[in-house]
């Protein structure tokens, strides 16, 4: 018997940094985290502990906060692309970078003022901002010396509606208790994972798209179940967006459970609901252009 290495990676995991952008008094910023593989001529390391090939994973951590100094951060693909070739283009036993990026959704406050009863605006604070929840805008690149691929997405974006939205005609066995409902409400977190045709795109502009009529399209589709809505939203992304080559989408369905009024001698009109988080459904799916079958 004889043991070798298969294969082997290595990097730096959750390298967190934070650009501000100062344009004036006008303040912008990006928080992302990186996570940074490498792949190459390694093999030394591991069976013989020769470390004269391995760029530290210290040093790949310094490396994303000096890059994210010299690199305007436009997108979080145009950044990983930096990171990516920098690498590549400066390590010669390196046959391969993976970049994963997850960036935190920052908006601009907006204060009401009320104090002029016949203005009424909203003004952008200049240099403040609010999250608005665990909402990730997250890529992942993989390049080598011949090509690269990018694939852009989104995480965590919570939506839910309290009407269009129905379960009827399912399976019905000696074990089923779920009712059929007409109305229901409909909650869940999408996440959304896609890739192009081609990379000549603004990410950041095509991200707001997608993620804009992810939203315009769950709040429009009169649901017959989850998984209809999984393949509409695929379905208008795709259509819409000649650029995109497919996109993956998960669907975990956030259970709000109707709650029992009549022992009480109230009725219960869809008005009170139980919300659960386990155990929930969760719904997948991957829906492709039509172009790419027929090239």
């Amino acid at each position: 018997m004889k043991s070798i290495l298969k294969k082997n990676n290595y990097g730096k995991s959750a390298v967190r940094v934070l650009k501000v952008k100062r344009t004036g008094v006008i303040h912008d910023i990006t928080e992302v985290s990186i996570n940074i593989q490498l792949k190459g001529d390694f093999d030394a390391v591991h069976l013989k502990g020769d470390n004269s090939k391995v760029l530290p994973t210290d040093t790949i951590k310094n490396t994303v906060y000096v890059l994210a100094k010299e690199n305007p951060v436009k997108s979080i693909e145009e950044f990983c692309l930096y990171l990516g070739n920098y690498f590549l283009n400066n390590n010669t036993q390196i046959s391969e970078v993976r970049v994963k990026a997850d960036e935190k959704i920052w908006k601009r406050i907006n204060i009401h003022d009320s104090s002029d009863k016949d203005i009424q605006q909203h003004h952008p604070h200049n240099h403040s901002f609010i999250s608005p929840g665990n909402e990730l805008r997250n890529c992942s690149l993989k390049i080598n010396r011949d090509e690269y691929k990018i694939k852009s997405g989104l995480n965590n974006l919570v939506v839910l509606k309290t009407t269009n939205s129905g379960f009827e005609g399912f399976i019905k066995d000696k074990y089923t208790t779920l009712l059929e409902t007409k109305d229901r409400i409909f909650s869940t977190s999408i996440k959304a994972e896609w890739k192009y045709f081609r990379y000549d795109v603004d990410f950041k502009l095509m991200h707001d798209n997608v993620r804009n009529l992810l939203l315009k399209t769950f709040a429009e589709h009169n649901s017959l179940s989850v998984q209809q809505t999984l393949y509409e939203c695929g379905k208008k992304v795709t259509e819409h967006y000649p650029e995109i080559k497919e996109i993956f989408i998960s669907m975990p369905n956030k259970h709000y459970i109707k709650f029992d009024l009549d022992r009480f001698d109230l009725s219960n009109d869809n008005e009170i609901f139980i919300p659960t988080d386990e155990p929930f459904g969760l719904i997948e799916g991957i829906v492709k252009n039509v172009k790419e079958e027929s090239e």
